[in-house]
């Protein structure tokens, strides 16, 4: 937390000049130049080849830990793909429940205005990642991997309540997390190449999508007393925790051969993991404080997910 001043900071607020109508038809062009079709981009016949990860190893929860010195060459291969395909499984779950906000909130609005095609658009995209990281899971021999019961009923409940800056800035804390860990696997040459191009894809459109969540979280904002933002920051919080710690299934140890019980002890303790988690958050640390969300009793619960 040094170094992150929690009070709100109004100069990253979006420039009052760029209305939510101009940035979204520039998000729509920016679409319609550089967009991807995962069918014909994603080389999905070719067999999978073993000798690659599923992501770059670092990213391993078990990483850095006594058991991953312990592991053959090929038991760390095998679990960094189940451990991709969960991350892919915990990304379709919440692409469901960020749709259903999306059209929530589009719900009766003027058709005509940019803003209305751009989140149709963004509803299209998450429609095709979802499909693609399906398929890709599917590709690296992983099981349906879902979110345990308590995590699918919260998120129930929150696609069906949360509104403004409640369900926007959920939204980008969820891509946010996916779009660092991405950003390296998809660079990684130790990867198969089939996750790269999918990775790849991911972070191109999705960059979109956390430009027009960052602008509607701050547009939300500027609305926000202090009751609701307190409020707001804690939801938040709630559904940061949830998500991240939903990514990687206890089931991926068992899939992947090795002692179930003894890999949970381990990555539950393993601090370069945690490390990883809140260096690559530092960014959305520092949005959130700006945004005036980085409240007390929100720290608890980045903290308990590592991201802070």
């Amino acid at each position: 937390m040094a170094g992150i001043d929690i009070r709100p900071d109004t100069h990253d607020e979006p420039a009052r000049d760029e209305s939510r109508e101009q940035i979204s038809q520039r998000l729509l062009e920016s679409s319609e130049m550089l967009s991807y079709d995962p069918v014909t981009e994603v080389d999905w016949q070719t067999p999978l080849d073993k000798d690659f990860h599923g992501a770059s190893p670092e990213w391993s929860t078990l990483y850095g830990t006594a058991y991953w010195d312990e592991l053959t060459d090929a038991q760390r291969k095998e679990l960094t793909r189940q451990e991709a395909a969960s991350v892919a499984s915990t990304g379709i779950w919440f692409e469901m429940i960020l749709q259903q906000m999306i059209l929530r909130d589009l719900y009766a609005k003027d058709p005509t205005d940019a803003r209305f095609q751009w989140a149709l658009t963004e509803i299209a995209d998450e429609c095709r990642h979802s499909i693609m990281f399906a398929r890709g899971a599917a590709k690296l021999g992983a099981p349906a991997y879902r979110p345990r019961r308590a995590a699918i009923e919260l998120g129930r409940g929150f696609k069906t309540l949360a509104v403004g800056e409640a369900a926007y800035a959920a939204i980008l804390v969820a891509e946010e997390v996916l779009d660092v860990m991405q950003r390296d696997w998809m660079r990684d040459e130790r990867v198969v190449p089939f996750v790269r191009t999918i990775n790849n894809i991911h972070v191109v459109e999705e960059s979109r999508h956390m430009k027009f969540a960052r602008d509607e979280t701050l547009r939300q904002m500027r609305r926000a007393g202090p009751i609701r933002r307190r409020f707001s920051a804690l939801v938040i919080s709630i559904a940061a925790y949830v998500i991240v710690t939903s990514m990687v299934s206890r089931d991926v140890y068992r899939n992947a051969g090795l002692d179930e019980k003894r890999a949970r002890s381990e990555a539950a303790a393993n601090e370069h993991h945690k490390s990883m988690m809140r260096s690559s958050c530092a960014g959305l640390m520092e949005f959130l404080a700006s945004a005036g969300l980085l409240t007390k009793p929100a720290l608890v619960f980045y903290k308990r997910a590592h991201l802070i």
